[in-house]
Formats: structure tokens, sequence, C-alpha cells
């Protein structure tokens, strides 16, 4: 029974380890999103109308563009929404935008924290059933050779 309780924790451990690589992959995630972010105020707070930038179109191509006008922003505001905004909106939208980001990593970063406590204590139990199997099969050795030791002297 306890080489099944072994195999059972061991299957909750490949779970509970497979969950915190797919939370970790998402908090990366968000923090790239949140690079991001932070690369877009620090562009709206150094251009200035007339600016030169360059404008990706796809595939890693970029066209050289000139800043018409930087005193209206348009900002995605999620759920394929979004706004045009005066600069100063657009980087308080955007600054918004980097706590939600931060909260969300916070979030993550919990959840990472309770499924690490509870691979823990699975690994404790594993540890436990182990040495209670081993102290099992030493008893049993030990109680053949007992067994055995009494045969001779008979």
């Amino acid at each position: 029974m306890s080489q099944q309780q072994l195999q059972q924790l061991s299957q909750e451990l490949q779970e509970i380890d497979q969950q915190i690589q797919a939370l970790q992959t998402d908090v990366e995630n968000v923090q790239d999103e949140k690079s991001n972010v932070d690369e877009a105020i620090d562009a709206l707070d150094q251009l200035e109308t007339e600016s030169t930038v360059q404008v990706p179109i796809g595939g890693g191509a970029y066209l050289r563009a000139t800043i018409q006008d930087i005193d209206e922003v348009i900002v995605d505001l999620g759920a394929d929404y979004a706004a045009e905004l005066e600069e100063d909106d657009a980087v308080s939208a955007l600054e918004s935008k980097k706590e939600n980001l931060d909260e969300r990593v916070s979030e993550l970063n919990s959840e990472i924290a309770e499924l690490q406590t509870e691979q823990e204590e699975l690994e404790q139990q594993a540890q436990q059933l182990q040495q209670q199997a081993m102290q099992q099969q030493l008893q049993g050795l030990g109680g053949q050779g007992e067994g055995q030791g009494q045969q001779d002297d008979e």
C-alpha cells in the first residue's frame, strides 16, 4: 500500500511542479509586458514633435517615420479597445497599467509560494513513507535472520 501512496505522491509532485513552471512562465510574460510599458513611458517622456522614429511593421521590418504630433497618443486599454489621449493622460494610463501588472506578478508569486509550500509538505510525506518502507524491510529481514538463527540452534 505504501508503494501506491508513493506513486500517488510522486504524481502529485509532478503536477505541482508543472503548475509552478506554468506560473513562472506567466510571471515572465507579465514582466515582459511591464518592460514594454516602461519603454512606452520612456519614449513618451523623450520624444518630441518632428522626432524621427523607427516604426515596426511586422516580421522584424521597420519604417522611419516623423512624429507629426506628440500631444495625442493612442493607448491600448485592453480587450481590443484603444483610446486617443493627451500625452499626460497617456502616461497616466500606462502607469496604471504598470501597477495592474505589478499586482498580477504579486498574485502569481503568491500562488507559486502556496504551491511550493504544498510541494514541500508532499515531499516530507514521501520521505516518511520511504523511511517506513525501509524500516519494514529491515524488520522483515531481521525477523527472517532470527528465524534462521533459531532453526540453526535446533
